[in-house]
Formats: structure tokens, sequence, C-alpha cells
């Protein structure tokens, strides 16, 4: 069917690490060309939406701030939606706190309503001490997404939820995670885009994430084998992508 909106992973759909990933280009230039509603998803909380932009415009893709929804941004409008004058301790990097800046949300390490794990790469103990005694005292965890590794030109590193993890075995509560495959960020996602979810195909290269987020979401995926998931992966699971193909390039000729 011809979609009327799109759901769009980055990493790995759009560019792998430091390098485009052929085909991406082309498929965003599709969209823009003919205004078809879009929106990229991704649990990166680290990058601002302005950085996001940055880093698809140095890869040749044209697009704007409007068009990105990161699970610090996310985050931010879940918690605003629960508590306008939320206080929340943030461990996480610029993405995740220009994020809550921008809703008008308190941050702050005393009296906490809520506390908020992103990925930071300058984690420290006192952060996650700091983190688990506020816990105790009653504030509400939540983490952006719960990504154990993330996949890097070196290999895979520690994600966002190993840093989660750490404070759960501390704590013994686990946390409301916002980030794919949840519904959380894919009911924002939705209401962004403004379709029904049947004119609505979600594409990535990842299942446990993307894949999944339009599964739990009741929409149509695509998953792209540019990155994270093969097609060894898809065997042992019951629920399969709609559609599988190499990439966004035969995607485009046979749809």
């Amino acid at each position: 069917m011809q979609y009327k909106g799109y759901l769009i992973d980055l990493d790995g759909t759009m560019y792998r690490g430091n390098h485009e990933i052929e085909g991406a280009k082309k498929f965003i230039h599709h969209l823009n060309t003919h205004a078809i509603p879009y929106l990229f998803i991704t649990n990166n909380s680290t990058l601002t939406r302005e950085a996001v932009v940055q880093k698809l415009a140095s890869f040749g893709i044209t697009t704007t701030i409007h068009h990105i929804l990161t699970s610090a941004v996310a985050t931010a409008k879940y918690i605003k939606g629960q508590n306008k004058q939320a206080a929340c301790f943030i461990i996480g990097e610029v993405g995740l706190i220009t994020a809550f800046e921008e809703a008008g949300l308190t941050i702050t390490d005393q009296n906490c309503d809520y506390v908020i794990v992103g990925l930071d790469r300058e984690i420290t103990y006192d952060k996650l001490a700091k983190a688990s005694l506020l816990i105790r005292q009653g504030a509400q965890f939540i983490s952006t997404n719960s990504d154990a590794a993330i996949p890097t030109e070196a290999g895979l590193l520690p994600g966002n939820g190993s840093l989660t993890a750490a404070i759960s075995t501390s704590t013994g509560v686990q946390p409301i995670f916002v980030g794919k495959p949840e519904n959380i960020i894919m009911e924002e996602a939705m209401k962004l885009i403004g379709l029904d979810r049947d004119n609505v195909l979600m594409i990535g290269d990842n299942y446990e994430t993307d894949i999944l987020a339009g599964i739990n979401a009741n929409i149509d995926t695509l998953m792209v084998l540019t990155g994270f998931s093969t097609l060894e992966d898809l065997e042992a699971v019951t629920k399969k992508p709609t559609y599988i193909k190499k990439d966004l390039i035969e995607w485009m000729h046979v749809k």
C-alpha cells in the first residue's frame, strides 16, 4: 500500500555511526519533495534536536527539528503531562537537559518528584548514589530507554539500559521506560504525525527496538538490513516485520 506517513529510525537506518547509508538521502528527499509527513524517532537522548538536524545535514539529508522526536523530548513531554511543576533530578547529557529546560521543568537534586536516567558518558558513582537515594525517598523512576548496549564503530558499548539497571539493582525499583519499543514514545509520535495507524509505516534496522515499537503500537513495519538486526535474528521471533528489505533503495523500487 501507499503509506501516507513514515516513522523512521536514525542510527543504522539513516546512517551508521559516521558513515552514510546508501539510499537514505534519496528516500528523505522523496518525502520532502512530495510533502509526505515523516518523523525521525531515536532512543538517543544525548543529542538535541538541533544537533540531530546538523548530523543528518552532514550526510546530505535535509530536515528540521519538527521532524525529530528523541527519547529525551518524549520523556520531557511525558513528565510535563503528568506534573507541569515537576522537580526532576537528571542523569544525562545535553540533549536530555535541554529537553527538560525547553519543557519548563525544574532540574534539581532536592525534593524531587522524578529521577530521570538517560545515557551519560560521564557517569559517576555520586550520580548513581544520588539517584538511588532520591528514589528511596519517593521520587518516581523514569528511564529514557532500555537499550542495554549501543552499537559503535568500536563495537557494542554499555547503553542507557545498563546505567538504569545499576539503579534498579540498588533500589529494587523498576523504572518506567519511555523510548522504543515502549508505547509512550510511539503515542507521542502518532500525535505529532497526525495520521491514523493504518496509514503509517515504522522503518528501522533493530528488531528489538524499532520493529517491536511498531508491532506494539499496531503499526506496519519495515526492517532494513543496514544496521543492527540480521535475517538470522528473525528466525527465532514469532512476530515478524511486515516487510523486510535490503535497504531503502529496494523499498523505493518495489513499493
